[in-house]
């Protein structure tokens, strides 16, 4: 295909995708039927409450869940014109970490820490780009060094456990750049660090995308971090896309019940010191036993009849491009003052 052809599709797009994981208790619907496209050089977020699918549904794009039968899957992942599904697994080893890269939440499961960083950082050049001992150690070092790490050198030589979490997340980050990846698929990469090494982290990352036209997938709970950081945003709940739009779009004029619950849960600037945080009422629906209707009706303040027997496809009205799953839509009106 043409580059001209090539840059005009879409860098990543999931169509009706499945992922569902035969248990001794039952099949979970962890993943079900969520379909999304990321254009080049665009952030993507996917927001939504722990266990609504974001992390299964990056696991599932880069192929590494259990292959011991227990995971059921269906629909397609096409990556630059190809079906990663179809893909052997030799194929997909040479896709993953040089084409595309994940940064996972808390780093000491993704690095080894009986390995100095030095190592985990050079193996990565040395398998993955062919280069040399001598050639490998510089360009590690200057990866340390990109990342804001001082005395790069240094740090080289030492293992993850003498590091603090922020640096630890900044080597993850630089081993997943190391190779240029054209998807950076970031996986709540700034949950366990304090406010100021977030903003880092997250600075750091959009200065990478920008020199290398790199795309990124931000997986996150926080709607603040959504609203600063990304182009587009997936709400996701129970295993499916409850909203799609721009980020602007969404921040501006949420539909669906859950996205004004989300940013309604959130601190704002404008609350005076002491303010109780609103905190969405019930749990999520069990994924072994999904409700009938729409998944949030249970939970949801302006549920209706309809909600608790007719499951919602993802709709519009008067803009396209902002999607929805709801059969009472918000008004077109700012929520909770919005996201800060």
């Amino acid at each position: 295909m043409p580059d001209s052809q090539m840059s005009e599709q879409p860098l990543l797009e999931v169509n009706n995708l499945y992922t569902h994981f035969d248990t001794p208790r039952g099949v979970a619907h962890a993943v079900d039927g969520v379909s999304f496209t990321l254009d080049r050089g665009k952030t993507l977020g996917i927001v939504g409450e722990s266990g609504s699918g974001k992390s299964v549904l990056s696991r599932t794009i880069i192929d590494i869940l259990a292959k011991d039968g227990s995971v059921l899957h269906d629909g397609e992942i096409i990556f630059e014109g190809r079906d990663l599904r179809s893909l052997p697994e030799k194929e997909m080893r040479e896709i993953r970490g040089r084409e595309i890269a994940m940064v996972f939440q808390d780093p000491m499961s993704s690095l080894n820490p009986v390995k100095k960083i030095g190592k985990q950082i050079t193996e990565v050049l040395v398998k993955r780009l062919g280069m040399n001992k001598n050639a490998a150690n510089l360009r590690a070092a200057e990866l340390i060094d990109s990342v804001g790490i001082p005395d790069a050198e240094q740090q080289l030589t030492r293992f993850p456990m003498h590091l603090s979490g922020g640096m630890r997340q900044r080597v993850a980050i630089a081993i997943a750049m190391a190779c240029e990846p054209k998807l950076l698929i970031a996986d709540e990469p700034t949950t366990a660090l304090d406010v100021t090494i977030q903003a880092q982290i997250l600075d750091f990352l959009r200065e990478q995308q920008r020199k290398r036209n790199m795309s990124v997938m931000l997986i996150t709970h926080n709607l603040g971090i959504v609203s600063g950081y990304t182009d587009d945003v997936a709400v996701m709940y129970a295993g499916k896309i409850a909203e799609r739009c721009s980020t602007d779009e969404l921040i501006a004029h949420p539909r669906m019940p859950y996205t004004e619950a989300l940013m309604n849960s959130a601190p704002q600037l404008s609350d005076p010191p002491h303010t109780r945080l609103q905190a969405i009422p019930g749990l999520p629906p069990n994924l072994l036993n999904v409700p009938d209707g729409c998944r949030f009706h249970a939970r949801c303040p302006y549920v209706q009849d309809d909600c608790k027997t007719d499951l919602p496809g993802l709709t519009s009205d008067d803009n396209p491009d902002h999607t929805f799953a709801c059969w009472h839509p918000l008004q077109n009106k700012a929520v909770g003052g919005g996201v800060q």
